[in-house]
């Protein structure tokens, strides 16, 4: 077993393609449920443990089909990058090359379905990389010519106009570039935001008005590469926090910035504006990050936080909804950027450790759990409405899950309007996925 951590245990790869079309079933697929549960995450074909960082190992995506109440198929299956077409001996990915581009081009970080399309996705230079229904690498894209820059891990769809809006970052950059993709594929708009450093930029938010933007204190720093480690950023709380609100038609003269205490946020669950018309921004919130740990997101506790931003101007008010660590945060996406009730998130110990899940009821204040016991690990829950015009608690929370006591994965499919109780249906995999990043319920009609 490694001595890195994000090569031990779930975090190690897994070495071989499969696709699996016999798959055991507990309980009841919904049958209103057809498409594809896709989740991505690293898995490294030649990490080198003493300094390999997690965010960094080749993408491999994997895929659950479901249709009629059966489950159709589960593959899993390489994101090709130049690495790993080097290393499995498999023909170059066709497609346009970023001289900044990540790595060797990875991919690893978000898989989603845009256009009649599916796109592998990841931050900080590299591009979208295409794949087919059954996902298998078409090559990399520049949507059709029209990307200026790399893409981002975090689109947020705006669920009235279908568009994709996103915040996109490179080393090579003093500035944010704010896109927004067309429902054609194609970038129809793009604003260059300058910020005083080259932030790690993970996510972003949307409001009716707003794209909001996160310059937070993890940043570029040459040193972390001379000191052995491979992803050169590192926490500097000197150089502030603060949060961005640019005006959906405005440019980058028109941004409204407001401080807040230094932190750093991956992951925003949703934002809206109240009737004050101030935004209200809901993150998971880390302390810090990449400190003193260059291989992992392991610097305390991520906490479930409420900031306020006032368009008028002033710091950011923080609150704080919940202080036990969690990550991964999700919504019914035909709420974002509007004002919502029910959020989800997964539970985490210390040292980055898997456990249940969350369900919060933001108007109540409360929260239930789901748990299935010590071996049972859940990665990043999806909620899928049970319909499209279903009310915003009335659908399906699905997620993969890793069972420790078999070394294998499940795909767990509970109803949200009954959150503590068994699964509605449980489907075993026939492998393990290993603990990841993101991932979709990219339904056929899409």
């Amino acid at each position: 077993m490694s001595q890195n951590p994000y090569l031990s245990g779930n975090f190690a790869p897994v070495e071989k393609e499969i696709t699996a079309t016999d798959l055991s079933v507990t309980g009841s697929i919904p049958r209103e449920l057809s498409g594809r549960l896709l989740r991505i995450g690293p898995n490294p074909v030649a990490a080198d443990p003493d300094n390999h960082h997690w965010f960094l190992g080749n993408g491999m995506v994997h895929g659950l089909r479901l249709r009629d109440g059966r489950a159709e198929w589960y593959r899993n299956r390489f994101v090709r990058d130049d690495e790993v077409t080097e290393h499995m001996g498999w023909p170059p990915v066709a497609g346009p090359k970023r001289e900044d581009q990540l790595g060797a081009g990875v991919a690893n970080t978000n898989v989603i379905g845009h256009a009649g399309k599916t796109y592998a996705i990841v931050e900080a230079g590299s591009m979208p990389v295409e794949l087919d229904y059954e996902l298998e690498t078409v090559a990399r894209s520049d949507f059709e010519g029209t990307l200026p820059g790399g893409f981002t891990a975090h689109p947020k769809r705006d669920p009235d106009t279908g568009e994709i809006h996103a915040a996109v970052y490179s080393p090579a950059w003093e500035h944010i570039q704010y896109v927004v993709l067309g429902v054609d594929g194609r970038i129809r708009k793009h604003v260059d935001v300058p910020v005083s450093g080259r932030p790690m930029v993970h996510d972003c938010s949307i409001t009716k008005n707003y794209f909001i933007l996160l310059d937070l204190p993890v940043v570029l720093d040459g040193a972390v590469l001379e000191e052995g480690f491979r992803l050169p950023y590192r926490w500097h709380p000197e150089y502030g926090a603060r949060v961005g609100l640019l005006p959906r038609d405005g440019d980058a003269s028109d941004v409204i910035w407001s401080e807040v205490d230094p932190c750093y946020v991956f992951h925003p669950m949703n934002s809206y504006e109240d009737s004050d018309g101030r935004v209200v921004l809901d993150v998971i919130r880390h302390p810090k990050m990449f400190a003193s740990d260059h291989r992992g997101p392991g610097e305390g506790p991520p906490t479930f936080d409420r900031w306020i931003v006032d368009p008028k101007g002033g710091p950011v008010k923080e609150e704080r909804i919940d202080d036990r660590g969690q990550e991964f945060p999700r919504h019914d996406e035909r709420l974002v950027g509007k004002p919502y009730r029910y959020g989800y998130t997964t539970g985490l110990a210390e040292g980055f450790a898997f456990g249940g899940l969350f369900k919060y009821d933001l108007r109540e204040g409360t929260a239930d759990v789901h748990s299935e016991g010590s071996s049972r690990s859940f990665m990043e829950p999806v909620f899928v409405p049970r319909s499209d015009d279903a009310a915003e608690d009335d659908g399906y929370v699905m997620v993969y899950v890793h069972d420790a006591s078999t070394n294998k994965a499940d795909v767990v499919i509970l109803h949200a309007q009954d959150f503590t109780a068994g699964p509605v249906a449980t489907i075993h995999l026939p492998q393990r996925v290993p603990f990841g990043f993101h991932g979709n319920w990219v339904p056929d009609a899409s």
